[in-house]
Parts: C-alpha cells; structure tokens; sequence
C-alpha cells in the first residue's frame, strides 16, 4: 500500500532537493496514466480533484478512485483535495479517503485566511491529514489577475497556521496556454528565507520547463500543479483518436490510444523534477 500525506512526500523533496508533481485530474483515464507514470519513474505523485473535476464526479468515488491506484503502485501517491473553500469540503474529502487538502483562502483578508486556515490544519492533522494553503491570490489567464505574496505575510501566515505546504504567487498563472514569462525568481528567494515550509506554485504548466527544474533543485518550492499542460496533450490525443476511428462509437475503444502518450507526457514533468525514490535512499 504506497497511500502517503503530502508532509510524507514533500519533507524528503525539502531535504534532497527537488519537487514533487501535482498532476490535476478530471476522471479516471487521467488519474490512471498519472500513477503508471510515477510507478514507471520511480518518484511519487500527488493526484489532485480540483473543482471541475469534483463537480463533475462526487468526492466518495474520486477517493475510491484515487486510493486503487495508489494500491495498485509501489511508489507514494498522495490523494489531495485541490482549492477547497470551506471547511465542510475538507471535512468531506477527509472522510472520503483524501490525505491532503487544500484551502484556498487567498481572497480572503490575511487575518481571516490564517484563521480560517488555522482551523482546518487542526482538523486534518487530527485525522492524519495533511494540510496547504494559500497566501497571495494565483489568478487565471484572461481572467483575474494574481495578486502577488508579499514575503512578510508569507512569514506570518506560515508561523500561524502550521500548514504542511504553502501555495504562493509570483507570476504563476492558472489555466496558462503556452509557456509564459517565468517566475519571479527574487520574491521566491525572500518568501524561502523568510520560512521553512514547502512551497507550492500553481499553475505551473506556464512555466519555462527549464525554470521548473532549476527551481525544484534550488529553493524550497517542492511542489508544481500541472495542469493545463496534459489536459493539451489529452485533447489532441483523443481528437486523433476519432479522427483515426470515424466508425467506432464505444467510447472505452476510443479512449484507449489516449492513454500512452498521457503517460508519456506525464513521466517527462515528473522526470524534470523529481528524483528517483532509489535516490532518496541514500540520503
């Protein structure tokens, strides 16, 4: 059984120097791919229910999903719950199976996301759970705008709510086509000098590949959301797959050549920046 927490995946990533890959998933065809990826890399994955993808599917059966395939490998997948905004999702995903949620907060006041915040770290490390959060708004590409973390309230934040991870915005974009301008190199090195939790960026498929892995090995950021980026490589996957297959109308069979160039895709941002857990070992 490879279930772990996020604390459990992101504390060795801290201490080696490189991150983990939280890889956003809408159903089961992603979710699959995403672990038979991190069990080819030898590295452990964190699969993530977003919003969508839980108004799509409930909870119970996203962590029923998402607990077999983390049995089914032999390396860490971490079943985290991605941008809860209230205490009863986190509550739910916790007796749903999930061992890390995510509380965004970001909108709120800085009093009420450490307050807030605070309150539910207490309920998930109760259950064995861990917990993120979120200073500094991530915002949405022709949507709203970030609004950038300012390294002292990172500072507070960490102090006083005790979060395993903390998700940060620095010209990280959410839902980003293509690759971007990269990240704000000087406002991450003051928010890492300034705490000792895992740092966390979202959206992290605008972000110069090359840049990802510079920054999983030389800061504490140990954690990238990926997921616009394979959601691209899923879409042009099934389109060939019905333009190669105009007669056939079962959806298993033309969902099936999807999955290894999925998997392909995946393995490649693990890979660039993760470490085999052989390595891990040794340390």
């Amino acid at each position: 059984m490879t279930v772990a927490t996020l604390a459990e995946v992101l504390q060795p990533a801290l201490r080696g120097g490189y991150a983990v890959a939280g890889l956003v998933c809408l159903g089961w065809e992603d979710m699959r791919a995403y672990a038979q990826a991190a069990e080819a890399e030898s590295c452990p994955v964190i699969l993530q229910a977003g919003p969508g993808c839980r108004a799509h599917t409930p909870l119970p059966v996203l962590g029923a999903m998402m607990r077999w395939l983390a049995e089914s490998v032999s390396v860490p997948v971490v079943l985290h719950l991605d941008h809860a905004y209230t205490h009863a999702e986190c509550e739910e995903a916790i007796r749903c199976g999930f061992t890390s949620v995510m509380f965004d907060g970001s909108k709120l006041s800085l009093e009420d996301n450490i307050a807030q915040t605070r309150s539910i770290v207490a309920m998930a490390h109760a259950a064995g759970v861990s917990c993120e959060g979120e200073i500094g708004f991530v915002g949405y590409a022709g949507g709203a705008g970030s609004k950038g973390t300012e390294p002292a309230e990172a500072e507070i934040f960490a102090r006083e709510t005790g979060v395993d991870a903390m998700a940060i915005s620095v010209g990280n974009v959410h839902l980003q086509i293509g690759v971007d301008k990269g990240l704000d190199e000087d406002r991450i090195a003051e928010i890492s000098e300034r705490t000792s939790v895992p740092l966390v960026i979202h959206g992290g498929s605008g972000v110069p590949v090359a840049q990802r892995a510079r920054l999983a090995k030389s800061t504490t950021i140990c954690k990238f959301n990926i997921g616009t980026e394979l959601r691209r490589e899923f879409g042009a996957a099934l389109r060939h797959s019905l333009a190669a297959q105009p007669d056939k109308f079962d959806r298993i069979e033309l969902l099936k050549p999807v999955h290894e160039p999925l998997m392909i895709a995946a393995r490649q941002i693990i890979r660039n920046i993760s470490k085999p857990m052989a390595h891990d070992q040794d340390e």
